[in-house]
């Protein structure tokens, strides 16, 4: 191909058969001089099946060097070969050059995907795991294009040139474990952590990629040429990985929560009563929150604040179609002095409003929306808690730190509420939150915790974010179980009507999957002969069927209906706005007006939710699009 890269349907048989032999003569010297040394080819095996984030093991890949093909495995043995062998450079620049066979791996391997957007084959750990491929790019090593040595050289010298340090050492950097680290006590004026995040992410064995060539080089770590000392250490790890050990007990939540706690207090050592500590913190569910937030209080500090900083690229959102933070929530800590007091829950209970109302302002006037939002309340609502060094009722109970979440997360909840839906309609005298039911206030906070934080540049795909719309958005159950239950809302009950559950998330249904519930199999059409030929278009609106109760009466006409018997289950305001929405995108707009005209005698509450939910719903959904239409059909 043009740009030296080869895709699995245009295969060089020759020349695969040529690697393979050359392959063959590599392990046949290495086995006749007493195997001396690692094997050429990486032989350790890989995590065993069922390792948090592999799914290649399943495949026939149980050893390391089955992730590269022959030519891969020859290019890659080359390379350290060549590093290995040349005393002619400086340790330093030698140690250089040694990146580059392990970072070329990254992308010369038989798992590689092509990029069609910039042409080139891209990274293989594109994210947290090893997923399985069905086919691959493969890059000419020896070409001036991605994937290249060349490529590899000129990224690494860029890295080393952007430091600035030009020999100038301006650092000491040294490896230890988190809960016993070399630092003097009081020592420092600055901690500064990125904590792993329960099973997120399977930090050690990932890093066995890049180790398994990187020690192949003898003198940079493995002088004993075992298989252990190439890969990396697991037991102290802190990470929930079920499949692995720490002094004969398995690595569960109870192990990651227990060393999180001895890393933040061991911090909190090493720091000096004035310095500042800073922690880093991007998950998703709130339960991942409680344990970060747990074992800082435990550890010995006071949270001061959080700010949320973007440090993710707005693609990686999937579309907004789940609950991954666009930023990292950077939470600010202090030391909390030995003798700090204790404080009483009802002040803490009284404070704890305000702080809220407060910094939820502030961060919206700074473009926070959404779960960056929700997580980035939580430092200033803990700094009432944690500046104590115990919360007690006024009969003596010490409060636990999962009670006062529990608090916060409702006052949140509530607060959003208000700053969502009180203000839709400004010429309104009541607050639209209490005048909505269950379902209204389940799709607003729904809306409101799937904005993502405005960044300047890359701005959101409108495409994309119609496909996932028409699909219908998601949010983990974590989260819309935290925001929904302390409001009362109960899931259960709408589940098949407003939301959907499965695989430990909640889908939000899209407008035109209620259409059956909301019209009845005669659908819209029937639905609006009826309301336009309806001689009273003020009475109580209703758009379930009665079914069995009225037998003989058309399923569409239920649209319309006075009946007593069914105030029971009688229609929503969100069910009147939807049915609003599906008579617009079906065209009848007869019947629209006539709708409309109906809700406008009513009362205000049908319109405010209406301007509520279209300023909630992503651009470029088709439920946006619906309710800009519709609110132009509305008589000035």
């Amino acid at each position: 191909t043009g740009r030296h890269y080869r895709l699995p349907t245009d295969v060089d048989y020759a020349a695969v058969r040529k690697a393979q032999l050359r392959l063959g003569g590599i392990l046949d010297d290495w086995e006749q001089g007493g195997k001396q040394g690692l094997c050429p080819v990486p032989d350790e095996p890989l995590p065993p099946i069922g390792t948090l984030g592999f799914r290649v093991q399943r495949y026939g890949m149980m050893q390391w060097g089955d992730l590269f093909t022959a030519r891969q495995k020859v290019a890659l043995n080359s390379l350290v070969r060549l590093v290995e062998e040349d005393d002619q450079r400086r340790s330093e620049l030698r140690r250089a050059l040694a990146i580059v066979p392990s970072k070329l791996s990254d992308r010369c391997d038989a798992l590689v995907p092509w990029s069609p957007l910039v042409e080139c084959p891209t990274h293989y750990l594109t994210g947290n795991a090893m997923p399985m491929s069905w086919d691959f790019a493969e890059s000419s090593v020896v070409s001036s294009s991605s994937g290249s040595v060349d490529q590899m050289i000129e990224n690494v010298g860029r890295n080393i040139e952007a430091t600035g340090i030009d020999g100038i050492r301006t650092g000491l950097v040294q490896q230890a474990d988190a809960t016993d680290h070399p630092l003097p006590s009081e020592g420092a004026d600055v901690w500064f952590t990125d904590p792993p995040y329960y099973d997120a992410v399977p930090y050690a064995d990932l890093a066995d990629f890049f180790l398994v060539w990187l020690k192949r080089i003898q003198d940079l770590g493995n002088p004993s040429g075992s298989k252990e000392g190439s890969l990396s250490p697991k037991e102290v790890e802190i990470v929930q990985d079920e499949s692995k050990l720490f002094d004969g007990a398995v690595k569960d939540r109870t192990f990651f929560e227990s060393a999180m706690e001895r890393a933040f207090a061991e911090g909190r050592r090493s720091l000096r009563a004035a310095g500042v500590g800073s922690v880093v913190f991007a998950h998703k569910t709130t339960e991942g929150w409680e344990a970060l937030l747990s074992g800082l209080i435990l550890g010995g500090w006071t949270i001061r604040a959080s700010w949320p900083i973007a440090t993710e690229r707005y693609s990686r959102l999937r579309a907004r179609d789940s609950a991954a933070l666009a930023t990292s929530v950077h939470l600010i800590c202090r030391p909390r002095p030995e003798d700090a007091p204790i404080g009483e829950w009802a002040d803490v209970l009284r404070e704890l409003p305000k702080r809220v109302s407060d910094w939820m302002r502030r961060l919206q006037g700074e473009g926070v929306r959404g779960a960056d939002l929700v997580f980035a309340c939580v430092g200033p609502a803990l700094e009432i808690y944690s500046r104590y060094r115990a919360v007690e009722t006024v009969d003596g109970r010490e409060v636990a730190l999962a009670e006062y979440l529990e608090r916060v997360w409702e006052v949140v909840g509530r607060t959003a509420l208000q700053e969502v839906l009180g203000t839709a309609s400004p010429g309104a005298d009541a607050p639209l939150e209490g005048a909505l039911e269950e379902d209204a206030r389940l799709t607003a906070l729904f809306l409101w915790t799937l904005q993502s934080t405005e960044t300047s540049d890359d701005e959101p795909d409108e495409e994309a974010v119609a496909r996932t719309a028409a699909k219908g958005f998601s949010l983990p159950f974590d989260v819309v179980r935290r925001f929904s239950q302390p409001m009362g809302i109960d899931l259960d009950t709408w589940t098949g009507r407003i939301v959907a559950q499965a695989k430990g998330a909640v889908r939000l249904l899209p407008v035109a999957e209620r259409a059956q519930a909301l019209f009845g199999e005669d659908g819209a059409a029937s639905a609006a002969d009826w309301i336009e030929s309806d001689a009273n278009p003020e009475r109580q609106l209703s758009l379930f069927p009665d079914g069995e109760r009225a037998p003989r009466r058309p399923r569409a006409r239920s649209i319309l209906n006075n009946d007593a018997e069914l105030q029971t289950q009688g229609a929503t305001t969100l069910d009147r706005l939807h049915a609003a929405m599906l008579l617009q995108a079906s065209g009848h707009a007869g019947a629209l007006r006539a709708l409309i005209h109906a809700e406008q005698e009513r009362g205000p509450t049908f319109l405010r939710l209406a301007n509520a939910l279209t300023a909630l719903y992503p651009t470029g959904s088709q439920e946006k699009r619906l309710l800009d239409a519709m609110l132009l059909a509305v008589p000035k």
